[in-house]
């Protein structure tokens, strides 16, 4: 089965922190597994700024392969404006390209930061995301 998610950029840090976590494990999804990402530009364009920061310390070929690869994989989304404030307006596109693509697909938004969202059954953690898939699989 396919899942379509809108992957939250800390999921990526903590992804690239930690190999073998559940977010590496959604990233492994998303670059070759059930995970189809929901992207726009605006997404696509804060991975590259986040994770090319060097407080982090990433490969610059590990980021470029993401960003490369992802888009791949990806279904690309418009944005749809919710009227929904945020206490980071940088995450607001992550919840309107979810909201458009629930539309037409189930979609979720994988993210760390719970609080940054809307409370939907929609919105789930990294581990809670790999549980679903798991529970899917006969």
């Amino acid at each position: 089965m396919k899942y379509y998610a809108v992957i939250d950029t800390n999921v990526f840090v903590s992804a690239l922190l930690k190999e073998g976590s559940a977010p590496w494990q959604i990233l492994r999804e998303a670059l070759d597994g059930c995970i189809i990402p929901l992207l726009n530009q605006d997404i696509l364009t804060e991975y590259g700024e986040v994770l090319l920061r060097a407080k982090f310390g990433f490969s610059k070929s590990s980021i470029a392969e993401i960003i490369s690869e992802l888009p791949k994989r990806a279904l690309f989304i418009d944005a749809k404006d919710t009227k929904e404030l945020f206490p980071d307006p940088d995450d607001a596109v992550f919840y309107e390209v979810v909201m458009q693509a629930k539309e037409t697909h189930d979609a979720y938004l994988v993210t760390g930061n719970l609080k940054h969202f809307p409370a939907k059954p929609f919105v789930v953690t990294p581990r809670e995301m790999l549980e679903i898939i798991q529970n899917d699989t006969p």
